[in-house]
């Protein structure tokens, strides 16, 4: 699927040229070999009115990043295993209260971390089940093993979590597997980026009686025609697929073998983080929620669930900065709030930025990352390949870009 400009940056409100600052600073990033290659897509009304690419998806290799060059989403996979959780949500499937132990059993005796070592914890019982709502919203007391910040990470990588999982463990296991193990608070207590959108897709699986990639595949991907979206790259697209970087002293390596994961079938269906794109195919996922839930005439969300999706599910209208314990955020925390999958600004001024509150926006380990304005009708796509994704505030900067860019 190609990127094709189909309105004029000027006729959308966009100030002559001025989206090609955007090209002239990521190019310096490529010139200073801080990552190999960009691609950025920034559209009205779902019209696209800018692309931008520069660079290589494989840089040794000499090959440039192209319209269709395959990206690894990483946590960018998690807005859309959110909706198609929230399509089951219409559907009366289940209730965003509901304890989780209705459908995992394991999750009905879960304790929680009080004191201790990663060898010897203290624990106690929940004083409230793990619900639905708090695996939306990262306030499960779930972790990820790859933050290195708490004795219960360090229980998570012992069983093989990392920033990669076991290789012969599927979702249902994995599941299992943290559901044993403590979790970090109360639910609902804070806020703590986690495992809880795999755990929402191991219950997808329940409310279906599918797995998860026919669930996302039906409902999704299919209806929206994201064709070169899937769990892994087939041979026939390897050719397309970008190399996988890491920041290293000021300059980006490749790294072979975990980009080799992205060309095999995942035994474990990471509704977290599994999924590889196209910037085409994104794009049409994000034209759909600026769209309030429909796409060409394929209704996904109805315009309520998407707008429930979207605001900010946090206690008493707080944001990350002041109810996230020590977590690592695909975003900034101050002045954003959470919603069901996706961050949302909640106050520009405390953000300190152009963007405006009521967008929403959620990123991927590979330092993608995408936004949605509904005030502004605006959505914009990152796509690079870069870990870790907190190694350079490009996000931030490319707001700033497109932002400065509009004249209405």
């Amino acid at each position: 699927m190609s990127l094709k400009v189909v309105r004029d940056p000027h006729d959308a409100g966009f100030r002559g040229g001025a989206l090609e600052r955007v090209r002239a600073h990521l190019d310096g990033y490529v010139a200073s070999r801080k990552f190999p290659g960009w691609l950025v897509t920034v559209a009205r009304d779902g019209d696209l009115v800018w692309v931008g690419r520069g660079g290589h998806r494989d840089r040794e290799q000499s090959l440039p990043v192209t319209d269709d060059t395959i990206w690894r989403l990483y946590s960018m996979t998690k807005p859309i295993t959110a909706v198609v959780a929230l399509q089951l949500y219409e559907e009366g499937r289940y209730d965003l209260n509901d304890p989780v132990g209705e459908w995992i059993e394991e999750f009905r005796d879960a304790r929680v971390y009080v004191s201790g070592s990663d060898i010897a914890p203290v624990t106690e019982p929940v004083t409230e089940p793990v619900r639905v709502h708090h695996l939306f919203t990262h306030t499960s007391g779930l972790t990820y093993g790859f933050q290195h910040l708490t004795p219960v990470d360090t229980m998570y990588r012992a069983r093989g979590y990392d920033m990669t999982n076991p290789s012969d463990v599927d979702l249902a296991r994995a599941v299992r597997d943290w559901s044993e193990l403590p979790l970090l608070f109360q639910p609902g207590e804070a806020w703590n980026y986690s495992v809880s959108i795999d755990v929402l897709g191991r219950l997808i699986e329940h409310w279906t009686g599918q797995s998860l990639d026919v669930a996302v595949r039906q409902r999704v991907l299919e209806p929206l025609g994201m064709d070169d979206t899937d769990w892994y790259c087939p041979p026939e697209k390897l050719d397309r697929l970008a190399m996988l970087y890491a920041a290293s002293h000021g300059d980006s390596i490749r790294l072979d073998e975990l980009a080799s994961e992205a060309t095999r079938w995942p035994l474990l269906l990471a509704g977290g983080g599994g999924l590889v794109s196209t910037a085409a195919d994104y794009h049409r996922f994000m034209s759909m929620l600026v769209a309030k839930g429909e796409l060409d005439g394929a209704r996904i969300l109805s315009p309520r669930t998407v707008a429930l999706m979207t605001r900010n599910h946090l206690p008493d209208n707080q944001d990350l900065h002041g109810f996230a314990r020590d977590s690592f955020s695909e975003v900034g925390q101050t002045g954003v709030g959470f919603g069901l999958g996706v961050s949302v600004v909640i106050d520009q001024v405390r953000n300190r930025s152009y963007v405006p509150a009521g967008t929403f926006a959620w990123g991927g380990a590979a330092s993608t990352y995408f936004w949605v304005d509904p005030s502004e009708g605006l959505t914009v796509g990152l796509y690079t390949q870069l870990l870790p994704s907190w190694t350079y505030p490009v996000r931030r900067q490319v707001q700033q870009l497109v932002y400065a860019a509009l004249e209405r």
